[in-house]
């Protein structure tokens, strides 16, 4: 009894404790995001989600609520303070009053900068993706937007007092650093043509640009606005640009008919300038079109916004400000560069290198290891290949010190010692060939200096060579399991009809460089009979491929017909090549024999189908009354016996 006392005390104390938090948790004031955009923006996403993931993993309490003023055009502007006090006004007073208000964008920045002197109740202020250069949003009163020439304001140098501001992530932009870049690689340079695009980004930008470029009164400025072009009607101002132009890329993202163009616009663009250099203070079109520029060193905020989050809840009554002013470098493609012919040692101050050309190890690691995996493999394969060959012969050596069967043992060592030799001379030939090329474009390729069209040259030689050898490989693994009777013949019914002109088709298509023309004949429509389709398809692939090997510029013929009389199916490839001499018609099927050492191959394709055939109780010879070539015959059973 008393341990179920206890465990009901426990239950309740939990309980208890649950509700507390629960209580504390709806007794707090809220955080009140506000976007500029709709929140599934691809910038605005990750930073709300990695702010909101951090807030909590920090213990973080309170409730976070996002508003969003979905901000387009700079059309628009003067409805954004409106947007920004009824938002506001929902907020006002009692438990739906923020905690934290976190403006996130320039738009929502400069919303809640134009109308903060009228609000009732000031609560802290984060703001976060906004930049340390203003625009003091017009009234309706001003007119036409689209000529509306505001002044920048910075809120730091024109000593702007938002008391309520207790932390940010403000973006800096150095225009007057792009003008140096710029004159450094061009010193000639007359005009700067600046594009901005009809945003409120846009707009402050070029009022910045216009600020700075006061400094530099031997520059023309040429205003490429958004607010007055279409993507069609800049592109033809760009066409018709003076000589000694540079072009600097601020903003782009809607033009006057509020049409979004983004990435597509800036090609656009280039293809209409191809001869300007263009530059960027804001990273827009850097890795395709801008050489380079002095940007803010962007990245990302969230889970810093989350600890400024925490401290302002741990430190409500501490007025100190926290803003971070993420500061610009020096940022240039490397392949601009060395398009353009420009040196970023010729700059005042140190530059960040972007899409630099890797080396030929990093870009090729991949092919490199695995031509190497395969090499090691093929050297371990050859050694256990080695290791049970001097296994058996063993094995052998030891039969001759029988009594009983020492005639047949010594036949057999003599047999032996006479199989040794040539399998040694035979593998040695045909895997010091591969391994030779291998090996030696290797080497080649591991030293800098080839030009791509050679180095894919190489691979290519050394992809062959590596097929060579693997192929090698199987057919001693193929007809070392056939002549220790460990393969088995699986029967399946097929259409042997549809069968052979599968495989006469795949061979003709894999030899696509072959001049020969690959046939097939039959009086047959179709014909159903058991087979091993995989055996079959080797045996008939393995005679289509020795023909073709003889035959120049002729016609291979696979031809398939049955005999009654002997039950059985047969088979024909005849091609008109150089022909075997009636001498060497049976040596053609020993393990290893080539009548042209210089040809390719291994010399045991045609050891093998001898294998297979006899395997089902057919039979294969050579048509010795054949003089246009060679011709190759092979039977199988109509009715099979089964193992």
């Amino acid at each position: 009894m008393p341990r179920y006392s206890g465990c009901l005390f426990a239950f309740f104390l939990w309980l208890s404790l649950s509700m507390e938090v629960l209580a504390t948790s709806k007794d707090m004031n809220p955080i009140l995001i506000i976007c500029s955009y709709n929140p599934a923006a691809h910038q605005t996403s990750v930073t709300i989600s990695d702010y909101m993931e951090g807030y909590t993993r920090l213990g973080g309490k309170r409730d976070i609520i996002i508003e969003n003023m979905n901000c387009k055009s700079f059309s628009e502007a003067p409805l954004w303070s409106g947007m920004m006090t009824q938002i506001l006004a929902k907020y006002q007073g009692g438990k739906q009053q923020p905690a934290q208000i976190i403006l996130l964008g320039q738009e929502a920045w400069a919303a809640y900068l134009s109308q903060r002197d009228s609000m009732r109740v000031k609560v802290p202020v984060m703001c976060s993706l906004v930049s340390s250069n203003v625009v003091i949003l017009p009234e309706d009163t001003v007119g036409d937007l689209d000529s509306w020439l505001p002044g920048s304001v910075d809120i730091f140098e024109d000593h702007m007092n938002i008391p309520e501001l207790q932390s940010g992530f403000i973006n800096h932009y150095n225009i007057g650093d792009n003008v140096r870049m710029i004159r450094a690689f061009y010193p000639e340079t007359k005009h700067i043509a600046f594009i901005s695009d009809n945003t409120y980004g846009g707009v402050t930008m070029q009022a910045l640009v216009r600020k700075e470029m006061k400094n530099f009164p031997d520059l023309d400025l040429i205003l490429l606005d958004g607010r007055k072009h279409t993507i069609y009607t800049i592109v033809e101002e760009l066409r018709h640009l003076p000589e000694h132009t540079v072009i600097i890329v601020g903003t782009w993202r809607v033009d006057m008919n509020e049409g979004y163009f983004m990435r597509n616009a800036t090609y656009a663009m280039m293809e209409a300038a191809p001869a300007i250099p263009t530059f960027t203070p804001s990273s827009v079109s850097l890795g395709h079109w801008a050489i380079g520029g002095v940007l803010p060193d962007y990245r990302k905020v969230g889970e810093e916004m989350a600890m400024e989050s925490v401290r302002m809840d741990n430190q409500s009554g501490n007025t100190e400000k926290h803003l971070q002013i993420i500061g610009s470098k020096a940022v240039m493609d490397s392949r601009k560069a060395k398009e353009w012919g420009l040196d970023p040692k010729a700059l005042p101050f140190s530059v960040e290198l972007i899409n630099q050309p890797v080396s030929f190890y990093q870009q090729y690691t991949y092919q490199i290891w695995s031509a190497c995996t395969l090499f090691v493999v093929l050297v371990l394969g050859l050694f256990i290949s080695l290791f049970y060959y001097f296994r058996t012969k063993r094995l052998k050596d030891e039969l001759l010190r029988s009594d009983k069967d020492l005639r047949v043992a010594k036949d057999r060592a003599e047999e032996s010692n006479r199989l040794k030799s040539a399998f040694l001379a035979n593998m040695s030939h045909e895997i010091r060939t591969p391994l030779n090329s291998i090996v030696g474009f290797s080497d080649v390729l591991a030293v800098e200096g080839s030009t791509e069209e050679e180095r894919q040259s190489y691979f290519q030689i050394i992809k062959t060579n590596s097929d060579l050898l693997l192929r090698l490989i199987n057919d001693i693994l193929d007809l070392s399991r056939l002549e220790a009777n460990r393969v088995t013949l699986t029967w399946e019914e097929c259409d042997i009809v549809l069968l052979c002109r599968q495989v006469v088709a795949s061979v003709s298509f894999s030899r696509q460089s072959s001049d020969n023309q690959f046939l097939f004949t039959t009086s047959f429509e179709t014909y159903r009979m058991e087979t091993d389709i995989q055996r079959m398809q080797q045996v008939i692939i393995n005679l289509l491929s020795n023909a073709d090997k003889f035959t120049k510029k002729g016609k291979i013929t696979l031809d398939f017909s049955v005999d009654e009389k002997t039950g059985m199916a047969v088979f024909s490839v005849t091609d008109t090549g150089c022909g075997i001499p009636k001498e060497k018609q049976k040596l053609v099927f020993e393990r290893f024999e080539k009548l042209n050492e210089y040809a390719q191959g291994t010399g045991l394709g045609l050891s093998i189908c001898k294998l297979i055939v006899s395997k089902w109780k057919g039979a294969i010879w050579i048509d010795p009354d054949y003089t246009g070539g060679a011709r190759f015959i092979f039977s199988h059973p109509l009715k099979i016996e089964k193992e």
